[in-house]
């Protein structure tokens, strides 16, 4: 995947910071995210759908509301009606540059937005909410102390998530005007709602209004242990595979969405741009990220090229064992290889050939289920040594690097 980033003018002008991120190839579909109150489109669990999203196909746009992040304007002028305005022009700039967004995607209060913005995005087939509120005015538990105080004065700062924030009246009546039923009731896009059952910030019944005010098709998947920003990874995760799985039902895919030049038998590694180390692997029609841990400078996003190194030689190993084993009909019912990796002192090694210096050490430990003869445990044994991928990395390699021309990128 990469990231666009970009600018979008608001109602009145002002310019919302903005990006998106692109699958490899074609996109099935451009979808729209809108952030949680007073959070922003790098708010960890938006960042996170976006990017795996991406990876499943679908390009994502996600910016900062007006007056949050790095948009212009003034949060203090913001109200429930103006971060619907902001979506509308999102997917008008999505419209007019790309394609018209297919899915609506709503965290938090943004959920909300992306139900009352929907009928104003007629091409959009689905609409995601995740842990929103069924009332805009839901907003207002946040400074629930502070009410009297806005309403009497007009204009107050309080503090949200240890931040602070000017809050006008001029949002507390805007949000008291809106009703969501109404909304829903004529939805006419499949819905998908997500919700915590223990969410501590916005309650499960929310849930329960907005499910049962929609009409079909629409669907609920309830994340348990998840906490309302969706903090893990993990669960963040989850929502986007379940959302790009959902999705299919009601968008189409691109045909291809891998890059034309990646023929079988040949790998593409690029730079992702996201993170230090973090890289697009692209393999005939698969596709996936490589990383490193932290303590050596990468995210940690994904396998580092040395986990790959050893998932190649124990995938092979095992295949090697399990067509040998179909071969001679050994009773061999499961083979699992576990493998490791170190640096270590020549003198560790009584059979090098290397006599100074430090060397690369894999250690390779095959568990070998079945009712298995010791005879045919030590020819397995024996067989492993044999796979290509080992013989590869025992044996002479010559590697030639040449330099070759950009690859294109497809929006």
């Amino acid at each position: 995947m990469r990231t666009e980033r970009l600018t979008f003018a608001n109602a009145k002008g002002e310019k919302l910071s903005a990006l998106i991120d692109f699958p490899l190839g074609k996109p099935d579909a451009f979808a729209l995210f809108a952030h949680c109150f007073t959070c922003g489109k790098d708010n960890l669990a938006a960042k996170r759908i976006a990017e795996r999203l991406a990876m499943n196909g679908i390009a994502v746009l996600r910016f900062d509301f007006t007056g949050l992040g790095t948009s212009e304007g003034d949060f203090a002028d913001t109200h429930f009606s103006s971060n619907v305005e902001d979506l509308v022009a999102a997917a008008d700039y999505l419209r007019a540059h790309h394609s018209a967004p297919a899915i609506l995607i709503g965290h938090s209060l943004g959920g909300a937005a992306v139900i009352a913005a929907a009928h104003r995005v007629p091409e959009a087939r689905c609409v995601v909410t995740i842990g929103a509120p069924s009332d805009p005015l839901h907003i207002t538990t946040q400074f629930k102390d502070d009410i009297d105080k806005i309403e009497k004065e007009g204009e107050v700062e309080v503090a949200l998530a240890g931040r602070p924030f000017r809050i006008k009246r001029a949002l507390l009546e805007d949000a008291s005007q809106h009703r969501l039923s109404d909304c829903l009731a004529g939805l006419h896009k499949a819905l998908l709602v997500f919700h915590a059952p223990t969410d501590q910030v916005v309650g499960i019944e929310h849930a329960t209004f907005i499910f049962t005010h929609a009409k079909h098709p629409k669907s609920f998947v309830s994340l348990a242990g998840a906490d309302h920003l969706l903090s893990k990874k993990s669960d963040a995760a989850y929502v986007a595979n379940v959302i790009a799985a959902w999705a299919t039902r009601y968008i189409e895919q691109a045909e291809e969405r891998t890059d034309a030049d990646v023929e079988i038998g040949t790998v593409v590694v690029r730079e992702t741009g996201q993170g230090k180390l973090q890289q697009e692997v692209l393999s005939g029609p698969h596709r996936f990220l490589a990383d490193e841990p932290v303590q050596v400078g990468g995210d940690d996003s994904a396998p580092s090229p040395y986990d790959f190194l050893l998932a190649a030689l124990g995938t092979c190993t095992a295949m090697t064992l399990r067509l040998y084993a179909e071969r001679k009909k050994l009773p061999l019912d499961r083979v699992s290889v576990k493998l490791t990796h170190n640096k270590i002192h020549v003198a560790d090694c009584t059979n090098c050939e290397t006599k100074e210096g430090m060397i690369d050490r894999i250690e390779r430990h095959l568990t070998l289920e079945g009712a298995l003869a010791d005879e045919q445990r030590k020819q397995l044994m024996v067989i492993a040594d044999k796979c290509p991928v080992h013989r590869t990395l025992t044996s002479e390699i010559d590697i030639r690097t040449f330099e070759r021309p950009a690859l294109a990128q497809t929006a």
